[in-house]
């Protein structure tokens, strides 16, 4: 059995191991029974959440037979328990290619992507497990998601539609297949999904915080203040309602309010990495490069993707005069997002302090290029780019 990394306690995606099928079978030898008995102490202690005795009992398996597709399977949920998700990826990768048809491995491998905000790498492998499993509305539910972030508005709208019945009570869902409805031109459902929306949420927290949400999405911050403040009324341990505050204090300027709305987030949600990459943006508007370095690297090393705060290093180091460490954050920005202009903009002016005229402006032109063929409009320093919206990324419940 491979244990889903969302799954509770006696759920999960069987795999069948072969000690385990040879242990139920006539004339089992040994040690294959042997083998049967360490996967199933492996599997009770996972359960239980034992990650070190797992992981020997698993090891065990791999000794001594190491095509057991399980055996790795199993480990690689204990890396993403971890959260060391490059170990995760290789371990289920390796898994995969002993056990290809088995969906539940493929949805791990998805949401190893997943939860480093990696949505375009999660979608082929949900993709491969909707194919297989047509019926599973968590798979769906993600791809959905891995979509709709992704600004797939119709292939949102395709993968969120048929689990209506299974999610409509969610507020999370009905708010994104609105949007993607709305995004894709289905006023139909687009209608439907809201009013729905208002029906069910009301005077909820969870409903003022996605109105908040929504009213920051259309720039109007007062608006989404006074929501958001409404949500904290009813409850003031929301995760991501004082997130989305600090981003509406943010947008106003009023750096010592969105600093300690960030702070709050971070309190109650200690491992979003928004929380500190916000917290950067906040303490180098401040001055304080020290701390604006310290939250920029921690949200760096919960979410090595976040291409802003790799930006908001190469401004506090070029601040500094450091401009080699500059660049290197700069590079390191433009990876990820090589059609910002503002990291191209960067990037030239710290090329120019290094005294390499052609290299600069070279990233100069490149930057104004970008800004006259958008057809966006071009985000404010304190907005760089789309808003962050971890509050949507919640996991559904596992069928």
């Amino acid at each position: 059995m491979v244990l889903l990394a969302t799954a509770v306690v006696g759920s999960g995606a069987s795999v069948g191991s072969a000690a385990q099928q040879a242990a139920h079978s006539g004339g089992v030898a040994p040690a294959a029974q042997d083998l049967a008995g360490l996967f199933a102490e492996g599997e009770a202690a996972l359960r239980a959440g034992e990650l070190d005795k797992a992981a020997g009992a698993f090891r065990k398996v791999l000794t001594a037979d190491p095509r057991e597709a399980g055996a790795y399977a199993n480990l690689g949920v204990i890396a993403m328990r971890r959260q060391q998700w490059g170990q995760a990826l290789e371990l289920l990768q390796k898994a995969e290619r002993l056990a290809p048809s088995v969906a539940g491995i493929r949805l791990n491998i998805g949401l190893v992507y997943y939860r480093q905000n990696d949505f375009h790498s999660a979608i082929a492998p949900f993709e491969t497990v909707v194919r297989d499993r047509p019926e599973s509305v968590q798979a769906r539910y993600l791809l959905g998601l891995c979509y709709f972030f992704t600004e797939r508005y119709g292939d949102a709208v395709t993968a969120l539609e048929p689990i209506w019945a299974d999610e409509s009570s969610d507020l999370n869902y009905l708010y994104v297949l609105g949007n993607a409805a709305n995004k894709a031109g289905r006023s139909d459902l687009e209608e439907r999904a809201l009013t729905r929306f208002v029906e069910l949420g009301r005077d909820t927290a969870e409903y003022h915080l996605l109105m908040g949400k929504a009213a920051l999405n259309r720039e109007e911050n007062d608006k989404a203040i006074a929501e958001l403040q409404e949500a904290a009324e009813l409850d003031a341990r929301l995760p991501f309602l004082h997130f989305n505050l600090g981003l509406a204090y943010l947008a106003r300027a009023d750096f010592e309010k969105a600093r300690d709305e960030f702070l709050k987030d971070a309190e109650i949600e200690p491992d979003v990495a928004f929380d500190y990459d916000r917290l950067g943006v906040v303490y180098a508007y401040l001055q304080d490069d020290a701390k604006a370095e310290e939250n920029f690297r921690r949200a760096l090393r919960l979410d090595g993707h976040l291409s802003s705060s790799y930006f908001g290093l190469a401004r506090v180091y070029q601040r500094q005069g450091k401009f080699s460490l500059a660049l290197g954050a700069a590079d390191s920005a433009l990876r990820m997002d090589a059609n910002n202009a503002n990291y191209h903009n960067l990037k030239g002016q710290i090329l120019m302090r290094l005294g390499r005229t052609e290299e600069a402006q070279k990233e100069l032109l490149t930057a104004t290029d970008l800004l006259n063929t958008s057809r966006e409009r071009r985000h404010s320093e304190l907005n760089q780019g789309e808003l962050p919206q971890p509050e949507l990324t919640a996991e559904p419940r596992v069928q």
